[in-house]
């Protein structure tokens, strides 16, 4: 059973008991949760309300969490014990088929105007994570449930590892002054999101051309203005740098970005990846090593008579590059620890091919 919430109002040495009342509580616990969904114990983005479902009905609330994970929120209302399980399990294999796009165009009806990726890093300080709805939980609200719900739930938490669960509000009112008090049925340490069928489409799918390079400057090291200058993208110091790098395949497109600072340049890869001191680039139509040039940063490494010390260099044709206090950021842009990666977020692609007046 559920553990029963009390409240009392301490008077000096006394204690009186708030009696919860329940009247018109539900009714109103959407509109709560809309407007503070960190009342549900977590923080959450919601993307929908009444979302329509492909198969009838409509999920009172869908959001996702930091990780991108999906949750399900269903109030029980007036249904039934095997109505309100059973609905809300329905929901979820629902859910469990969306893709990234249909997360995306779920928000958008939501949200019209307000990018997803946006809205998701000024709710958790970050852009959203490349896998979006890769798991998903399953939550029914309540003022109170039946022992019946109880029983259903609690087998399929705790025995099946099926991450539903119930929350409980009660109100209570006292003086003019109303209070919500919250408990779960399941203790929520116990309750994991459960991988969902749709994990090969929780992420946004690759356009198999666009690539993220970061640039990694630092003082009395790499820097930008020699890479716009000569055409070039580089990396290392230590294999797990330069490996990525190495990946870029001759023709894709990259967006180079320097940490902190934004995106600076967009341009085709003409070759692959080679040793700094070995790479080559076009200067004035002359074929010139990298090295010889008259630079203003410093690529030697500790150590990087070791190719996996070495600094690795790519060379690249730059549609548009521009100085580093001209990078362009917005949030809820793509960015990655790795050297390179590949840019899979349309958002950013978009919002710099615009930046930079690049027609696709």
């Amino acid at each position: 059973m559920a553990l029963e919430m009390g409240l009392w109002r301490a008077d000096g040495d006394k204690l009186s008991r708030i009696t919860p009342t329940a009247v018109g509580l539900e009714s109103q616990l959407e509109n709560y949760i809309e407007s503070d969904p960190s009342m549900l114990g977590e923080g959450l983005l919601i993307v929908g309300r009444q979302v329509p479902t492909a198969h009838g009905g409509f999920i009172d609330l869908l959001a996702v969490d930091d990780s991108g994970n999906v949750h399900v929120i269903e109030l029980k209302r007036d249904k039934t014990p095997r109505d309100v399980t059973a609905q809300t399990i329905d929901y979820g294999s629902w859910v469990s088929s969306l893709g990234h796009s249909d997360i995306t165009e779920i928000f958008a009806v939501y949200k019209p105007g307000v990018p997803f990726e946006e809205a998701f890093a000024e709710q958790f300080g970050e852009a959203p994570p490349e896998e979006l709805n890769a798991a998903q939980v399953f939550t029914i609200v309540a003022a109170s449930v039946d022992n019946a719900t109880e029983r259903i739930v609690r087998f399929l938490n705790e025995s099946f590892g099926v991450p539903i669960n119930v929350v409980f509000f009660r109100h209570f009112e006292d003086g003019g002054v109303s209070y919500l008090a919250r408990t779960w049925l399941v203790e929520r340490e116990t309750q994991a999101p459960a991988g969902g069928s749709a994990k090969k489409k929780s992420k946004e799918p690759w356009n198999g051309h666009d690539w993220y390079v970061s640039f990694g400057e630092f003082p009395n090291g790499r820097q930008w203005v020699d890479a716009m200058k000569y055409g070039f993208v580089s990396a290392g110091g230590d294999k797990w740098f330069s490996r990525t790098l190495k990946n870029l395949p001759v023709g894709a497109r990259v967006f180079a970005c320097i940490p902190k600072v934004g995106y600076v340049g967009v341009g085709h890869v003409l070759a692959e990846a080679k040793r700094f001191d070995e790479a080559t680039v076009e200067v004035d139509g002359v074929e010139k090593r990298l090295a010889d040039l008259d630079l203003v940063g410093n690529y030697s490494h500790d150590g990087d008579e070791a190719d996996e010390f070495a600094e690795w260099a790519v060379p690249v044709q730059w549609t548009r590059a521009v100085p580093r206090e001209q990078g362009f950021w917005k949030t809820g842009m793509f960015a990655n620890q790795n050297s390179a990666a590949k840019l899979r977020q349309q958002f950013t692609i978009e919002q710099v091919l615009a930046a930079f007046e690049i027609t696709d």
